[in-house]
């Protein structure tokens, strides 16, 4: 953290406060983005009107600069434009990486493994430093219980308990021990509050949530955040129960502020402070810009002329009280202070190229993408392969030697040319093996445009020289005359993530007909998915032995992708999420209530089963694991004590590796009916071949409490509980306890 004593900083801000016209204060407030001229003509604001900001001290904020010399110009602009001499705060979408791309946030949840997370934000945080980031608009912590939605790839998956371990570790990765903590970044969890509930699962759309779900489900992770020390938070863009995130009062004074002790800095997202006229909520941006400051939104992401430039007018008029206006003002200036930036604004150019090609960032990134990697099917156990019984390899699909697509969205600052596809890690494993590859069929693309195909290379290629026919045929051919195909399937980077929200869950294109085809040639078949939400694999399934999903894998993903293949390591991946068999059964969650009729839960559609086709949790192994003796060191407890459940997990397969030990409770009766089964523990351990480990767990009253509708508070219910500890959701192994008032 930073060596400057809190009261000197507390003192530092006032003085500067006091000293500050509200035009200066307005623009402490104002966040400007800042393209370079590679990104189309500039973007939205152009190069002129942001110096032109700077040179007066009208912004606080600038996003989207990475190159050290443009960072280093653009801060001597503010820092002499500013009568007091405050520097700008450099943020930008840190999200799984920066020039070292680690898997993207879904596959690093997929890993259950905090100690893996936290390294890898940790690296993403020393590139992004060393460029002059200061701050990260990440984690996303959102809830996502829609596929359809394309932002689930950003965040931890459908499960709080799960969310928040991810949340507190991603947060601990960027953000160190606090502001100020050498090579990290301030972290701004993101979105508050509901944003993964989209109707639809449409993004931006509107969220009604009812208080229980909020509370129990939504509002966790972002919890974990704030008690894991995280200085930002940013609101999302829609109306929340009817009433905007941006300007709602009940989210950012009760909740974040109130009940949670948040004291850092609340952003926008982009251009939301004005969009609170959009939703009809605001009559125009000066009642925007008022009503946002009022209820604590104290820095304005603008896309276009900032609606906060007319609080110096309200104030003089009377609309809004200076001191909302300082209070906002006060949590930026106490950012810039803690991270040292008022005694040392600039970066060092020349050591950030060193940071950037530490070869240790990129084994960071290969280990993350090996242990987020989870096997779906391994029919007869064909994986791992044995490299010398294969003569010959088709590498094949559309994603298989695409760099830009194994990188995933979000990323914005990468290098392409050491990026590692699929194709070249078995090229470089498979030494003495025929490699041989072909697209089959060409890229698909979005009825829609992406908003981020303004970034060059952001748009899969559509070639006109591209023979469809022919190309499906020679794919064939390739896998007809080869030991073993490699399909590597999925969706285009650019096809998920922001605005990237689908009505299908489908294989894009004509992937679906290039897989039967190769699986029709006889050939053994090993599908690699590259993907950040679950896609239509009942066809797959019944037919293709061996599934992987490689999620987008990042930076070292290949290398990761054949070692798995070849069982240097072992799958250990687990769904974040329940994987729905078609995108009619959406949402799906195993962690739902008993309902009428119990017995017919997975008979709620006539036409198929209401049944995951892979349940939350899930994930195979090269080991082969059993689970016994699980013992509770008490069978009856008072509501405010915890026990012990302890496990025996045994490896009785003949290959090392790790499992994911998951614990799962399930209260009988109590003032509220409960889901039947919820995530309330979990370790990631490795278990040698023929050896077993003890597993243990502590189950508390943070486990069994939850927010109650008819009390409308948390409460600690006496009663009976179901206690199961397994490999998944699906878990078989369990026991009872009692609690007591």
């Amino acid at each position: 953290m930073s060596d400057v004593p809190t009261h000197s900083v507390d003192t530092q801000v006032e003085e500067l406060l006091a000293a500050m016209t509200p035009a200066e204060k307005a623009g402490q407030l104002t966040q400007y983005f800042s393209f370079g001229p590679s990104v189309g003509d500039g973007g939205p604001q152009r190069a002129g009107e942001v110096e032109e900001a700077l040179g007066r001290g009208g912004a606080g904020s600038l996003l989207f600069v990475t190159d050290p010399a443009e960072t280093n110009r653009l801060q001597r602009l503010a820092v002499e434009g500013s009568r007091h001499g405050l520097p700008v705060l450099f943020g930008f979408d840190v999200i799984h990486g920066l020039r070292t791309v680690l898997p993207v946030p879904i596959a690093l949840a997929a890993s259950w493994d905090p100690e893996t997370i936290e390294r890898g934000q940790a690296v993403a945080a020393r590139e992004a430093r060393a460029v002059g980031i200061h701050w990260t608009f990440a984690p996303m912590v959102d809830i996502a219980r829609d596929p359809r939605w394309g932002r689930i790839v950003e965040g931890a998956g459908e499960d709080p308990y799960l969310g928040s371990v991810v949340a507190a570790a991603q947060v601990r990765g960027l953000q160190g021990g606090g502001l100020g903590t050498p090579e990290r970044v301030i972290a701004g969890p993101k979105h508050f509050a509901g944003y993964g509930a989209a109707l639809g699962g449409r993004d931006y759309d509107e969220v009604d949530l009812s208080d229980a779900q909020l509370w129990n489900v939504y509002l966790p992770p972002f919890r974990a955040a704030v008690e894991a020390g995280a200085g930002n938070v940013m609101t999302a863009y829609m109306p929340l129960n009817g009433v905007p995130a941006t300007a709602n009062r009940w989210l950012l004074s009760e909740v974040l502020r109130g009940h949670w002790g948040f004291e850092g800095f609340v952003v926008s997202d982009a251009n939301a402070v004005r969009n609170l006229t959009t939703h009809g909520f605001a009559v125009d941006a000066t009642d925007a810009a008022v009503r946002a400051v009022e209820v604590g939104l104290d820095l304005e992401m603008a896309i276009t002329e900032p609606a906060y430039a007319s609080l110096p007018a309200a104030v003089e008029a009377g609309a809004v009280d200076e001191a909302a206006l300082d209070a906002c003002v006060r949590r930026v200036l106490t950012a810039k202070l803690r991270l040292g930036l008022l005694d040392d604004p600039y970066v060092d150019e020349q050591r950030a190229a060193q940071v950037l090609n530490d070869p240790g960032h990129r084994e960071v990134a290969r280990v993350a993408a090996e242990r987020a990697a989870v096997l779906l099917r391994n029919e007869g156990g064909l994986l791992p392969l044995d490299a010398d019984r294969l003569g010959s390899v088709a590498v094949l699909g559309p994603l298989a030697d695409s760099r830009r697509d194994t990188l995933g969205p979000w990323v914005f600052d990468f290098d392409l040319d050491e990026t590692v596809t699929v194709l070249d890690g078995l090229r470089t494993r498979l030494t003495g093996v025929d490699v041989r590859s072909a697209p089959g069929v060409r890229p698909a693309q979005r009825r829609f445009p992406s908003v981020f195909d303004m970034f060059p290379g952001n748009t899969p290629p559509d070639p006109t020289d591209f023979d469809d026919e022919a190309e499906l045929q020679r794919a064939v051919e390739l896998a007809r005359d080869s030991d073993l195909a490699v399909l590597v399937l999925g969706e285009w980077q650019q096809m998920i993530g922001e605005a990237a929200s689908r009505s299908s869950l489908e294989l894009p294109g004509r992937q679906q007909e290039l897989l039967e085809a190769v699986v029709a040639t006889g050939t053994p078949v090993v599908l690699l998915l590259l993907n950040g939400r679950p896609l239509d694999l009942r066809w797959a399934v019944e037919h293709v032995p061996a599934i992987l999903d490689l999620w987008y894998p990042g930076t070292a993903g290949g290398t990761a992708a054949a070692n798995l293949l070849l069982g240097d390591v072992s799958p250990a991946g687990r769904l974040p999420f329940t994987w729905p068999r078609t995108v009619g059964q959406v949402p799906i969650t195993y962690a739902h209530t008993t309902s009428h009729e119990p017995q017919n839960q997975g008979r709620r559609y006539w036409d198929e089963e209401s049944t995951p086709l892979f349940p939350f949790g899930f994930g195979l192994s090269y080991g082969r694991f059993t689970y016994s003796d699980l013992t509770l060191d008490r069978d009856v407890v008072g509501v405010d004590e915890t026990l012990t459940a302890s496990v025996t997990v045994a490896n009785v397969g003949e290959h090392d590796a790790d499992e994911v030990v998951q614990l799962y409770l399930h209260q009988r009766s109590g003032t509220a009916a409960r889901p039947v089964r919820e995530l309330k523990g979990f370790q990631r351990v490795h278990v040698a071949a023929g050896e077993s480990r003890t597993v243990r767990f502590a189950v508390g009253p943070d486990e069994r409490r939850y927010w109650n509708a008819a009390v409308r508070e948390h409460v600690l219910d006496a009663s009976t509980f179901d206690l199961w500890v397994g490999g998944s959701s699906t878990a078989t192994l369990g026991t009872t306890f009692t609690t007591t008032t």
